[in-house]
């Protein structure tokens, strides 16, 4: 059993810190997870981070000589685009983040992860700018290790345990998983049929694969997570616990945490869709949603920043097996990326600085 210097238990089951982890722990829970304050500027400077982008150069190239692609056709088409879809296609992207913050808050209600004192949880809009700053992370380092960095984010501007934050969030990876299978699946059969192709079809066992991994950890975590405790060191025990208690806590109304997942990744498929539509791509919408959902399963490739490289190649392959033209699809993919990669990094850049003078 955890004694009480491990972890104390309120009326509602929530799990918050004893009487003798006050002080420290969510200050050690942050440094077990390698974030501070300012750890973000240094990692940008680790040789595995400035690694990963050259991997991600190297990739580029092998995109460029394996389609043959001609850049300055592909620069131009890229700048006649037409303007109106693409600042509706930003409008879905930054919607779709907006609407990512309003799933997270109900998973922390669910899990009834509550700040210190009496505060409330932060309302949307701080969310909002917690999860966006984490993915601005996820475009600089490898990993996806910004989604640490916003739960650090949440235990920083509130006080709430790390570990449970870090629950909440590996929930959500698993909807987000388990609902990108089904309808990467959905999709696939309602755009490529009976003649699906096999380069298609392995793409979506590794998405139902995936999501099955982390589907089969999670019942294990909740039906022998008792000898989980008793087997987990001491010292990291209360980390343990606040983990497994925000993953399970997670999941207390699923058709509502499925049901918000389902409209994310539809507006995924929207977003691509308007940028396809800017150059006159001719892509239907179940294409659209198909290609979007393959683009965000190939940004958990670890060895690059958001699958930089990773993600362009496959966009580009394929676009062309759905019959459109190279250049037309390296366009697509180029500014698809332009929306949902590199205006991150450019709002973050301008985000950073001032929550880290606003937060301190």
């Amino acid at each position: 059993m955890i004694g009480n210097e491990d972890v104390v238990r309120t009326a509602h089951g929530t799990i918050e810190p004893g009487p003798d982890d006050v002080g420290d722990l969510a200050a050690n829970n942050s440094e077990a997870a390698g974030w501070n304050g300012d750890s973000l500027g240094r990692r940008l400077l680790q040789p595995k981070t400035i690694g990963s982008f050259l991997i991600a150069i190297v990739v580029v190239i092998f995109v460029i000589s394996r389609f043959d692609l001609n850049l300055g056709s592909v620069l131009d088409e890229m700048r006649h685009a037409n303007r109106g879809y693409l600042l509706l296609a930003v409008a879905t992207y930054y919607g779709s983040i907006a609407l990512r913050a309003v799933r997270w808050r109900y998973l922390l209600e669910n899990a009834e992860i509550r700040p210190a004192g009496d505060q409330p949880l932060p309302h949307v809009p701080n969310l909002f700018v917690m999860y966006l700053l984490g993915w601005f992370a996820n475009c600089l380092v490898p990993a996806k290790l910004g989604d640490a960095y916003r739960g650090f984010l949440l235990k920083r501007r509130c006080g709430v345990s790390f570990g449970a934050t870090l629950g909440t969030i590996f929930a959500e990876r698993l909807a987000d998983l388990m609902t990108l299978g089904i309808v990467l699946v959905a999709s696939g059969f309602l755009v490529f049929g009976r003649h699906m192709p096999s380069s298609v079809s392995a793409w979506m066992f590794v998405a139902v694969g995936l999501a099955a991994l982390l589907l089969v950890g999670v019942l294990f975590v909740f039906r022998w997570g008792h000898i989980l405790r008793e087997i987990v060191p001491h010292r990291v025990r209360h980390h343990y616990v606040r983990l497994e208690e925000g993953i399970l806590g997670s999941f207390g109304r699923i058709p509502m945490l499925l049901g918000l997942t389902a409209i994310i990744w539809a507006l995924e498929g929207v977003r691509f869709y308007f940028v396809a539509l800017s150059v006159s791509g001719g892509l239907g919408f179940s294409a659209a949603l198909f290609v979007a959902l393959l683009a965000s399963l190939l940004t958990v490739v670890p060895l690059t920043p958001a699958g930089l490289g990773f993600v362009e190649l496959g966009v580009v392959g394929m676009l062309t097996v759905l019959g459109i033209g190279q250049q037309t699809a390296a366009s697509i993919a180029l500014l698809d990326r332009v929306v949902a990669y590199w205006s991150v990094i450019v709002v973050g850049a301008i985000v950073y600085p001032i929550v880290r003078w606003a937060w301190r």
